[in-house]
């Protein structure tokens, strides 16, 4: 198969550069942070390739490209050209030294993933930047070919992202800035958390989760807390009655369809709530089918990322999607 070369001319109207940067300066806080604990946030070259499923791909890819341009490399243990490619970009992702991460997805684990890229054959490798995927090329490539897309990928994401990439230390272990940005510890503000919770503030409890979220964005438990706290402040003042009446009068509500679904969940209908978003995604586009979407996205984050439930409303979102 011929490879198909990327273009990179509709990156400049990417909706999603505001947000970037947004993210990007998240990012530079919680280096700082690190640097004020005595870190140096520095990743090992090692570091610079990784393994990525769907669990962790919103962390290791989507939050990561707001730093740096992530490469994804579509591979499979059966794929001959991939036993060629992967190889080459693994040692460029090196010899680049933290100018872009090189993203390692097997689709035989990871068919959903497969699925949301369009994915019709491997090799496939794409490319995503401030949370924007972009196809770079698909079946064998050369390594001139593959440095002067690498090229012009790392340009575009310096020169209109701001993304200026990883630091790398030679003598870091892997895994280090893993391990540094852990800058805690946070029980005070998760006791705080707890404790608000208990007395019914669910504004308090959602500052205190912020708190660590300022700090470690990935924090599961914070992240947990904050989805929890943030649902049951939602619902607060809801007549369960007219919202759901609201709800089957309007199938095409977006409004009204999040408010049910939101009933749904702290009623414990789990299955109901994420049905019941997959379908108005299914019927809507644009802005709306975008905001069902982000809330379905924070229900997950409520129930938990590998409760059976919301693996399966994953598969399902992508094929709405898709």
């Amino acid at each position: 198969m011929q490879p198909r070369n990327m273009s990179m001319s509709g990156v400049v109207d990417l909706a999603a550069v505001k947000a970037a940067q947004e993210a990007k300066a998240k990012a530079e806080q919680t280096r700082a942070e690190v640097a004020r604990q005595g870190g140096t946030g520095a990743v090992a070259p090692a570091d610079l390739v990784i393994d990525v499923d769907e669990a962790g791909f919103e962390r290791d890819v989507l939050q990561r490209s707001a730093e740096v341009p992530v490469v994804i490399d579509f591979w499979a243990e059966w794929c001959q050209p991939c036993k060629q490619l992967s190889p080459v970009l693994e040692r460029l992702a090196v010899e680049y030294n933290g100018r872009f991460l090189l993203a390692k997805i097997d689709v035989d684990a990871n068919q959903m993933l497969m699925q949301q890229f369009g994915v019709q054959g491997i090799p496939a490798v794409f490319a995503v930047v401030a949370g924007q995927a972009l196809p770079l090329f698909q079946g064998a490539a050369g390594e001139q070919q593959i440095r002067q897309t690498l090229d012009q990928l790392v340009q575009v994401a310096e020169q209109r992202f701001g993304l200026t990439g990883l630091t790398v230390d030679p003598d870091a272990q892997p895994g280090q800035e893993a391990a540094q940005q852990q800058v805690g510890p946070y029980d005070a503000a998760l006791n705080a958390a707890a404790e608000a919770l208990d007395a019914g503030d669910l504004g308090g409890a959602i500052r205190a989760y912020q708190n660590v979220l300022a700090d470690d964005p990935a924090h599961p438990e914070a992240k947990l807390g904050l989805a929890q706290a943030e649902l049951l402040q939602r619902v607060q003042g809801f007549d369960p009655q007219e919202v759901r009446q609201e709800a089957a009068e309007k199938p095409k509500d977006v409004e009204a369809q999040i408010a049910a679904a939101d009933l749904d969940l702290v009623g414990g209908h789990v299955e109901d709530a994420f049905g019941r978003l997959i379908e108005t995604v299914r019927r809507t586009v644009g802005d709306d089918r975008d905001t069902v979407r982000r809330r379905l996205l924070e229900l997950f984050e409520v129930v938990g990322p590998e409760d059976a439930r919301v693996v399966g409303a994953r598969r399902a979102l992508a094929r709405a999607l898709f």
